[in-house]
């Protein structure tokens, strides 16, 4: 060959690459752009950094080094780069550095190109959540029960040493008389602040009694080890907040049960929940959590979707996981109509099983009488409202629960079968949640809710089939929430093109 092919030439008219060209090129990238100063040496545009990171993503490549070993040899990188050549710092610190806080604009501008080109309706959203791996060490692990104990251990210790250094010191007996010292108080916590006055306390009485060992040997005890480890609980605290563990090597993933690759156990792992909702199997929105529960995570992932797109979804779909008293009360507030199922849905759907008497006890076979606000169960007996008591779930919502009681258990044949209380059946009922779970049942079995669950496997589960297995995309490469959201922005952008292209 005389002279070098044209690149042009060598790409086929409808490649992904082309595709990918075509949507960013009409994206309105301006709060990007607008994060560059100027000045100094010229940056590479961010146009042609995010479709390389976009083509690198959808063909399985999340390494930066790979990435840019990848724009030097194959024709494709070099097509979208325009024989530009950025090394693989500049393309971390795009993606970890100049996408941070904005990866989610750039997700809204293919949301529009894909309502624009009739791609998405925004009227049935399928919600659904998995566990992805951080980039963070296996068993670096912090539990929050372990940190508690330790650090009531350690003030165990430290009034220990208080009790011997009151010992020691006449003078401040004679002052407290038969009182303890303030830091001792059974009402004051220890933390390191009172650690350290004490130390500063103990060392200017060492510099006037230099030869007292016995106080000498407090303060090396206080400085070297009780104040350290203070500090590094009261840090642990701080970090895992209302989680119940972290990762030291990245403080925002949480401990997470995850399927292991064969699928059968369920490994301990430093992780995040990637909730996602889809419609015709492109990702409509997305959100990242430090929970592994999914009930807790529909609130917040409702209200970033709403953030983004401006309004919500029309109807939404999701399983079990979601069925909670507050993501209906949700759901109803916001005008969505829910095909959301709850704990029971399967056993109320299922025809009675022969033989299975324990089943005919369960507080769902039990009668409500309303007129008579009592519970009758199936051997006809009573039971009589005893109150209601307020309740507030994990994630913080605030629900009442009404408790009903039988006082004539004492001689019922089937007692064994029904409960083990020795005070009587009892039942905790909530109206409200009663109420949406009918709904919620008539909606699921009517014809267009048998219609949207069997759409629901092939929808969101496809998706995350062809992320984690196909893309082999199952464990993030950064670290940090808002860093590891900023990665999924970028998987999630990646497979809304591929899919266009296909």
């Amino acid at each position: 060959m005389l002279l070098p092919p044209n690149l042009e030439e060598l790409i086929p008219e409808k490649h992904l690459v082309r595709v990918i060209n075509r949507v960013v090129e009409e994206m309105d990238l301006s709060e990007i752009i607008s994060g560059y100063k100027g000045g100094g040496t010229s940056s590479y545009h961010p146009k042609m950094l995010l479709k390389l990171i976009v083509y690198a993503y959808a063909e399985k490549n999340y390494s930066g080094r790979q990435i840019a070993k990848a724009i030097r040899e194959n024709i494709n990188y070099m097509w979208l780069s325009g024989g530009n050549r950025p090394d693989f710092r500049t393309i971390n610190r795009f993606r970890g550095e100049r996408l941070k806080g904005k990866i989610q604009a750039v997700f809204t501008e293919v949301l529009e190109y894909l309502i624009e080109h009739k791609f998405i309706k925004l009227e049935n959203y399928f919600v659904d959540g998995t566990k992805i791996e951080a980039n963070a060490n296996r068993y670096s692990f912090a539990w929050k029960k372990s940190t508690q104990k330790y650090k009531k251990n350690l003030q165990a210790k430290v009034k220990e040493l208080f009790v011997e250094i009151d010992k020691i010191n006449a003078a401040e007996e004679a002052e407290y008389g038969d009182r303890d010292l303030e830091e001792l108080g059974e009402e004051s916590e220890i933390d390191t602040e009172k650690l350290k006055d004490l130390a500063k306390r103990l060392s200017k009485k060492l510099e006037e009694e230099p030869a007292n060992k016995k106080l000498k040997k407090s303060l090396k005890k206080l400085k070297s080890d009780f104040i350290p480890r203070m500090e590094k609980y009261e840090n642990y605290e701080k970090v895992i907040g209302k989680r119940n563990s972290f990762s030291k090597t990245d403080h925002d993933a949480t401990f997470m049960r995850m399927k292991d690759d064969h699928m059968r156990n369920r490994s301990l792992k430093p992780g995040y929940n990637v909730q996602i909702g889809t419609e015709n199997q492109f990702i409509v929105g997305y959100s990242l959590h430090q929970v592994s529960t999914d009930s807790s995570t529909l609130p917040e992932h409702l209200r970033q979707v709403k953030e983004n797109l401006g309004v919500l979804p029309k109807t939404l779909i999701a399983d079990a996981g979601y069925g909670s008293e507050e993501n209906y009360l949700l759901l109803e507030n916001e005008e969505i109509e829910a095909y959301v199922k709850y704990n029971t849905f399967y056993k109320e759907s299922k025809k009675k099983r022969k033989g299975n008497e324990k089943d005919r006890y369960l507080a769902r076979n039990f009668h409500y009488d309303e007129e008579n606000n009592v519970f009758i169960c199936p051997e006809n007996k009573c039971l009589l409202y005893e109150g209601q008591k307020r309740v507030r779930t994990d994630a913080g919502f605030l629900t009442e629960r009404k408790t009903y009681r039988c006082h004539d258990c004492g001689d019922c044949a089937v007692r064994d079968l029904c409960t083990q209380s020795n005070y009587g059946r009892s039942i905790q009922y909530s109206h409200r949640l009663t109420n949406f779970r009918k709904k919620a049942f008539e909606r699921l079995n009517s014809e267009v809710g048998r219609k949207l669950r069997k759409l629901r496997y092939p929808e969101v589960e496809a998706v995350f089939g062809l992320i984690k297995w196909n893309k082999k995309f199952r464990r993030f490469n950064l670290r940090g929430l808002e860093k590891v959201t900023v990665e999924w922005g970028l998987v999630s952008i990646a497979h809304n093109i591929a899919k266009i292209a296909a």
